[in-house]
């Protein structure tokens, strides 16, 4: 059993303290099952829009270059042949789409094996819920101060939409801030510290238990 002290904005003990649940944070950890959900996140943030010419599409003469025996080199149809400087290009890159799906049940272990990674290396950091009058970059900086964060990579995940908070954030190039029903097992594992508000636990605990 995992307990954390809860913290306040200024860095401060608020004396009470939070247990951590063993189904999520302290599971055998499934490298398989992380690297296929890693995977499809990097999958779909492909555009797949590449796209090379074949030489039907090439724009150029049909004519015989040159007649067909007799030069002492090997026979040439087209100048869009592929052979050619300015040809068609042989099984060029086409548009398409990289997106693949996975089994729910795997996403969620995959995501519990990174949040039970993160545990292991004590990354985890629990604060009580936020509250910012106005979205100020300042003020995020701040807290991030306070928690001894200010160098590292963080993750900041909170339980309600808070557009105060994620505007604040959004121009520290080490800082983001994600809802509890968007966390993604990439940016777990991409950020040193996680830093979880207070009434985003349970929902992580109802949100990974279905």
């Amino acid at each position: 059993m995992m307990e954390l002290a809860i913290l306040k904005q200024t860095g401060e003990d608020t004396g009470r303290k939070v247990t951590l649940s063993e189904e999520i944070f302290s599971v055998e950890p499934n490298d398989h099952a992380i690297y296929l959900d890693v995977k499809q996140y990097l999958a779909n943030k492909r555009q797949g829009t590449h796209k090379s010419k074949e030489r039907a599409e090439i724009s150029g003469s049909t004519k015989k270059i040159k007649k067909q025996k007799g030069t002492g080199g090997a026979r040439a149809g087209s100048i869009k042949s592929p052979v050619f400087r300015g040809g068609g290009r042989v099984f060029g890159p086409k548009p398409r789409d990289y997106s693949f799906k996975l089994n729910k049940k795997l996403k969620q272990l995959a995501r519990k094996s990174a949040l039970s990674y993160k545990a292991k290396d004590n990354s985890l950091v629990i604060l009580e819920d936020l509250v910012f009058d106005a979205p100020r970059t300042k003020d995020y900086i701040k807290l991030l101060s306070n928690l001894s964060l200010s160098d590292k990579k963080t993750l900041l995940v909170v339980g309600e939409n808070n557009q105060n908070v994620y505007l604040s954030s959004r121009n520290l190039q080490k800082a983001k801030v994600r809802n509890v029903n968007d966390l993604n097992t990439y940016e777990l594992l991409d950020a040193d510290s996680l830093v979880f508000c207070e009434g985003a636990l349970s929902k992580l605990e109802t949100l990974l238990s279905k």
